[in-house]
């Protein structure tokens, strides 16, 4: 059987093609405006610590380098084995360091809780610790910090994204890691 091409048929062709094509390009920009919006709010977590020996002030924060918030879902610390949940201390870093080491219920200093469900804004510091312009609480603060680390201190801080994409942020890895 032989196909007679005549214009019509031209036309139909091109037109099948053109939409074909049409559909090939929505779907590809489609694509690329789901990875533009996870990119657009990617959140990027980092403990950050200020130490100043000069004016006795240290301070804990963390930092979102990300375009995104970081909603905070849990805080865990380790030591000598056990797990400790952050909530079981009124979310105060203070109270939990406290119960390692008995000498910082001492310390004057200034705190914001790490409660769930805190939003740290992108490229903002949420700062959760600060000890300023007392030398004897500088010195005992940075002191317990580092036996505590020696001896094994670890943190653990997951976090997610408005999309519910959950993150992990240990002591000991280089950035964030993708949890799920």
């Amino acid at each position: 059987m032989k196909i007679k091409w005549n214009s019509e048929r031209l036309l139909s062709l091109t037109a099948m093609g053109m939409s074909f094509l049409t559909l090939v390009i929505f779907i590809w920009q489609t694509n690329l405006l789901s990875r533009q919006n996870y990119l657009s709010i990617l959140p990027y977590l980092q403990l950050s610590t200020s130490d100043d020996p000069h004016s006795h002030s240290f301070e804990l924060r963390f930092k979102n380098h990300g375009v995104g918030p970081a909603i905070l879902e849990s805080v865990t610390m380790e030591y000598r084995g056990t797990r400790f949940n952050l909530q079981d201390y009124n979310d105060q870093i203070m109270e939990l360091l406290a119960n390692f080491n008995p000498e910082l219920d001492s310390i004057h200093f200034t705190y914001s809780t790490l409660n769930n469900g805190i939003a740290i804004p992108a490229n903002s510091t949420y700062s959760f610790l600060t000890i300023e312009n007392s030398p004897k609480d500088y010195n005992l603060i940075t002191k317990a910090l580092t036996e505590l680390q020696e001896k094994g201190l670890k943190y653990e801080i997951v976090y997610r994204s408005l999309l519910n994409e959950r993150w992990l942020l240990q002591n000991d890895s280089a950035g964030p890691v993708k949890l799920d």
